[in-house]
Protein backbone atom coordinates (compact mmCIF):
# COMPACT_ATOMS: atom_id res chain seq x y z
CA UNK A 1 0.00 0.00 0.00
CA UNK A 2 1.22 3.49 -0.83
CA UNK A 3 -0.22 6.82 0.24
CA UNK A 4 0.29 10.00 -1.78
CA UNK A 5 1.19 13.13 0.15
CA UNK A 6 -1.83 15.23 1.04
CA UNK A 7 -0.23 17.87 3.25
CA UNK A 8 -1.58 21.38 2.88
CA UNK A 9 1.84 22.62 1.76
CA UNK A 10 1.74 20.35 -1.26
CA UNK A 11 1.30 22.36 -4.48
CA UNK A 12 -1.18 19.70 -5.58
CA UNK A 13 -3.44 20.66 -2.67
CA UNK A 14 -2.91 24.37 -3.29
CA UNK A 15 -4.00 23.99 -6.90
CA UNK A 16 -7.01 21.98 -5.74
CA UNK A 17 -8.13 24.86 -3.53
CA UNK A 18 -7.50 27.41 -6.30
CA UNK A 19 -9.60 25.56 -8.88
CA UNK A 20 -12.30 24.44 -6.47
CA UNK A 21 -12.45 27.98 -5.13
CA UNK A 22 -14.00 28.97 -8.45
CA UNK A 23 -17.01 26.85 -7.51
CA UNK A 24 -17.48 28.83 -4.32
CA UNK A 25 -17.45 32.12 -6.20
CA UNK A 26 -19.77 30.90 -8.98
CA UNK A 27 -23.57 31.21 -8.81
CA UNK A 28 -25.48 28.05 -7.80
CA UNK A 29 -26.92 27.49 -11.28
CA UNK A 30 -23.42 27.43 -12.79
CA UNK A 31 -22.28 24.86 -10.26
CA UNK A 32 -25.26 22.67 -11.20
CA UNK A 33 -24.27 22.97 -14.84
CA UNK A 34 -20.69 22.00 -14.02
CA UNK A 35 -21.93 19.05 -11.99
CA UNK A 36 -23.85 17.71 -14.97
CA UNK A 37 -21.04 18.49 -17.39
CA UNK A 38 -18.38 16.86 -15.23
CA UNK A 39 -20.42 13.73 -14.52
CA UNK A 40 -22.21 13.12 -17.82
CA UNK A 41 -22.13 16.04 -20.27
CA UNK A 42 -18.57 15.80 -21.52
CA UNK A 43 -18.84 12.04 -21.96
CA UNK A 44 -22.00 12.52 -24.02
CA UNK A 45 -20.17 15.12 -26.10
CA UNK A 46 -17.33 12.64 -26.59
CA UNK A 47 -19.77 10.06 -27.94
CA UNK A 48 -21.19 12.65 -30.35
CA UNK A 49 -17.69 13.51 -31.60
CA UNK A 50 -16.99 9.82 -32.21
CA UNK A 51 -20.26 9.38 -34.10
CA UNK A 52 -19.56 12.50 -36.18
CA UNK A 53 -16.08 11.19 -36.96
CA UNK A 54 -17.50 7.80 -37.97
CA UNK A 55 -20.08 9.45 -40.22
CA UNK A 56 -17.40 11.59 -41.84
CA UNK A 57 -14.74 8.94 -42.50
CA UNK A 58 -17.31 6.64 -44.13
CA UNK A 59 -18.01 9.25 -46.79
CA UNK A 60 -14.52 10.49 -47.66
CA UNK A 61 -11.27 9.09 -48.96
CA UNK A 62 -10.69 5.59 -50.23
CA UNK A 63 -12.10 2.37 -48.86
CA UNK A 64 -8.73 1.64 -47.23
CA UNK A 65 -8.87 5.04 -45.50
CA UNK A 66 -12.35 4.31 -44.19
CA UNK A 67 -11.34 0.89 -42.90
CA UNK A 68 -8.30 2.30 -41.12
CA UNK A 69 -10.25 5.17 -39.53
CA UNK A 70 -13.15 3.00 -38.39
CA UNK A 71 -10.65 0.54 -36.89
CA UNK A 72 -9.23 3.42 -34.87
CA UNK A 73 -12.70 4.41 -33.71
CA UNK A 74 -13.45 0.85 -32.63
CA UNK A 75 -10.17 0.80 -30.73
CA UNK A 76 -11.03 4.00 -28.79
CA UNK A 77 -13.72 2.50 -26.50
CA UNK A 78 -11.75 -0.74 -26.21
CA UNK A 79 -8.73 1.25 -25.03
CA UNK A 80 -10.90 3.11 -22.54
CA UNK A 81 -12.22 -0.16 -21.14
CA UNK A 82 -8.73 -1.64 -20.80
CA UNK A 83 -7.47 1.53 -19.10
CA UNK A 84 -10.28 1.37 -16.55
CA UNK A 85 -9.42 -2.25 -15.80
CA UNK A 86 -5.76 -1.33 -15.34
CA UNK A 87 -6.83 1.42 -12.96
CA UNK A 88 -8.51 -1.03 -10.56
CA UNK A 89 -5.29 -2.42 -9.04
CA UNK A 90 -3.67 1.04 -9.15
CA UNK A 91 -6.41 2.53 -6.99
CA UNK A 92 -6.26 -0.40 -4.62
CA UNK A 93 -2.50 -0.05 -4.26
CA UNK A 94 -2.36 3.72 -3.75
CA UNK A 95 -5.52 3.98 -1.61
CA UNK A 96 -5.67 7.75 -1.76
CA UNK A 97 -8.79 9.16 -0.06
CA UNK A 98 -10.97 11.69 -1.81
CA UNK A 99 -9.76 15.26 -1.19
CA UNK A 100 -12.89 16.30 0.70
CA UNK A 101 -12.15 13.58 3.27
CA UNK A 102 -8.70 15.01 3.99
CA UNK A 103 -9.24 18.76 3.62
CA UNK A 104 -11.78 21.18 4.99
CA UNK A 105 -13.54 23.99 3.18
CA UNK A 106 -13.92 22.39 -0.24
CA UNK A 107 -17.04 22.99 -2.30
CA UNK A 108 -18.08 19.43 -3.18
CA UNK A 109 -20.62 19.38 -5.99
CA UNK A 110 -21.21 15.61 -6.08
CA UNK A 111 -22.10 13.55 -3.03
CA UNK A 112 -21.66 9.83 -2.50
CA UNK A 113 -18.07 9.41 -3.73
CA UNK A 114 -16.70 6.77 -1.37
CA UNK A 115 -14.04 5.06 -3.48
CA UNK A 116 -10.38 6.02 -3.74
CA UNK A 117 -9.23 9.08 -5.62
CA UNK A 118 -6.06 8.16 -7.55
CA UNK A 119 -6.32 7.88 -10.47
CA UNK A 120 -9.48 9.51 -11.80
CA UNK A 121 -11.69 7.10 -13.74
CA UNK A 122 -13.34 9.97 -15.61
CA UNK A 123 -10.00 11.45 -16.68
CA UNK A 124 -8.69 8.01 -17.68
CA UNK A 125 -11.78 7.20 -19.70
CA UNK A 126 -11.94 10.59 -21.41
CA UNK A 127 -8.28 10.71 -22.43
CA UNK A 128 -8.25 7.11 -23.66
CA UNK A 129 -11.24 7.93 -25.87
CA UNK A 130 -9.66 11.17 -27.03
CA UNK A 131 -6.34 9.60 -27.97
CA UNK A 132 -8.15 6.69 -29.61
CA UNK A 133 -10.12 9.10 -31.79
CA UNK A 134 -6.86 10.92 -32.60
CA UNK A 135 -5.43 7.63 -33.88
CA UNK A 136 -8.41 7.41 -36.24
CA UNK A 137 -8.64 11.06 -37.33
CA UNK A 138 -6.45 13.94 -36.20
CA UNK A 139 -8.96 16.79 -36.46
CA UNK A 140 -11.69 14.98 -34.57
CA UNK A 141 -9.06 13.60 -32.21
CA UNK A 142 -7.91 17.08 -31.22
CA UNK A 143 -11.50 18.00 -30.41
CA UNK A 144 -11.88 14.83 -28.32
CA UNK A 145 -8.63 15.49 -26.46
CA UNK A 146 -9.87 19.01 -25.74
CA UNK A 147 -13.00 17.51 -24.20
CA UNK A 148 -10.83 15.18 -22.11
CA UNK A 149 -8.86 18.15 -20.75
CA UNK A 150 -12.14 19.88 -19.88
CA UNK A 151 -13.25 16.72 -18.07
CA UNK A 152 -10.12 16.77 -15.95
CA UNK A 153 -10.63 20.41 -15.02
CA UNK A 154 -14.26 19.70 -14.11
CA UNK A 155 -13.30 16.88 -11.74
CA UNK A 156 -11.05 19.20 -9.74
CA UNK A 157 -13.60 22.04 -9.91
CA UNK A 158 -16.21 19.70 -8.43
CA UNK A 159 -13.93 18.91 -5.47
CA UNK A 160 -13.83 15.16 -6.04
CA UNK A 161 -10.22 14.79 -7.29
CA UNK A 162 -6.78 16.24 -6.78
CA UNK A 163 -5.04 17.64 -9.88
CA UNK A 164 -2.55 14.75 -9.77
CA UNK A 165 -5.47 12.30 -9.86
CA UNK A 166 -6.45 13.85 -13.15
CA UNK A 167 -2.89 13.96 -14.52
CA UNK A 168 -2.44 10.31 -13.60
CA UNK A 169 -5.67 9.48 -15.42
CA UNK A 170 -4.50 11.36 -18.50
CA UNK A 171 -1.19 9.49 -18.46
CA UNK A 172 -2.85 6.10 -18.01
CA UNK A 173 -5.44 6.66 -20.74
CA UNK A 174 -2.81 7.95 -23.18
CA UNK A 175 -0.40 5.11 -22.47
CA UNK A 176 -2.98 2.38 -23.03
CA UNK A 177 -4.44 3.99 -26.16
CA UNK A 178 -1.06 4.60 -27.80
CA UNK A 179 1.07 1.66 -26.69
CA UNK A 180 -1.51 -0.99 -27.54
CA UNK A 181 -2.74 0.73 -30.71
CA UNK A 182 -0.37 -1.05 -33.16
CA UNK A 183 -1.43 -4.49 -31.95
CA UNK A 184 -5.09 -3.53 -31.77
CA UNK A 185 -5.15 -2.04 -35.26
CA UNK A 186 -3.28 -5.03 -36.67
CA UNK A 187 -6.16 -7.19 -35.41
CA UNK A 188 -9.06 -4.82 -36.12
CA UNK A 189 -8.12 -3.71 -39.64
CA UNK A 190 -8.45 -7.16 -41.29
CA UNK A 191 -11.66 -7.73 -39.37
CA UNK A 192 -13.20 -4.47 -40.59
CA UNK A 193 -11.93 -5.14 -44.10
CA UNK A 194 -13.95 -8.35 -44.03
CA UNK A 195 -16.94 -6.41 -42.69
CA UNK A 196 -16.59 -3.91 -45.53
CA UNK A 197 -16.79 -6.74 -48.05
CA UNK A 198 -19.89 -8.28 -46.52
CA UNK A 199 -23.31 -7.23 -47.86
CA UNK A 200 -24.80 -6.51 -44.45
CA UNK A 201 -21.85 -4.91 -42.72
CA UNK A 202 -20.44 -2.80 -45.54
CA UNK A 203 -22.45 0.29 -44.55
CA UNK A 204 -20.77 0.29 -41.14
CA UNK A 205 -17.45 1.02 -42.84
CA UNK A 206 -18.30 2.75 -46.10
CA UNK A 207 -21.23 4.98 -47.02
CA UNK A 208 -23.21 4.35 -50.18
CA UNK A 209 -22.74 8.00 -51.03
CA UNK A 210 -18.95 7.72 -50.94
CA UNK A 211 -17.45 8.99 -54.16
CA UNK A 212 -17.07 6.22 -56.73
CA UNK A 213 -14.01 6.07 -58.99
CA UNK A 214 -14.55 8.17 -62.12
CA UNK A 215 -14.03 6.96 -65.70
CA UNK A 216 -10.68 7.91 -67.30
CA UNK A 217 -12.31 10.38 -69.71
CA UNK A 218 -13.92 12.19 -66.79
CA UNK A 219 -10.51 13.23 -65.48
CA UNK A 220 -9.07 14.20 -68.85
CA UNK A 221 -7.14 11.00 -69.68
CA UNK A 222 -7.28 10.39 -73.45
CA UNK A 223 -8.26 7.02 -74.81
CA UNK A 224 -5.46 4.93 -76.37
CA UNK A 225 -5.16 5.37 -80.14
CA UNK A 226 -3.72 3.16 -82.87
CA UNK A 227 -2.67 4.79 -86.17
CA UNK A 228 -4.41 7.97 -85.12
CA UNK A 229 -7.76 6.29 -84.34
CA UNK A 230 -9.27 5.70 -80.92
CA UNK A 231 -9.42 2.09 -79.77
CA UNK A 232 -12.08 2.59 -77.07
CA UNK A 233 -15.42 0.74 -76.93
CA UNK A 234 -17.29 3.55 -78.70
CA UNK A 235 -14.94 3.37 -81.70
CA UNK A 236 -15.47 -0.36 -81.98
CA UNK A 237 -19.21 0.10 -82.04
CA UNK A 238 -18.89 2.74 -84.78
CA UNK A 239 -16.79 0.37 -86.89
CA UNK A 240 -19.34 -2.40 -86.53
CA UNK A 241 -22.14 -0.01 -87.45
CA UNK A 242 -20.28 1.04 -90.55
Amino acid sequence: MAVLASDGSNPDVGLLYDINGLAKAAPPWFDRVMEFVGEYGIMLAMVLVMLWCWWSVRRRGTLADSVSAVAGLVWAPLAAGIALLVNIPIRGFVERPRPFKEHQGLEVLVDGKTDFSFVSDHATLAMALGVGVFVAHRRFGLAAIGLALAEGFARVYMGVHYPTDVIGGFALGTAVALLLAPLALALLTPLLSAVARSPRGARLVRSRRAEAPRRPEAVGIPEPRVNGQATGPDNGRNDLAA
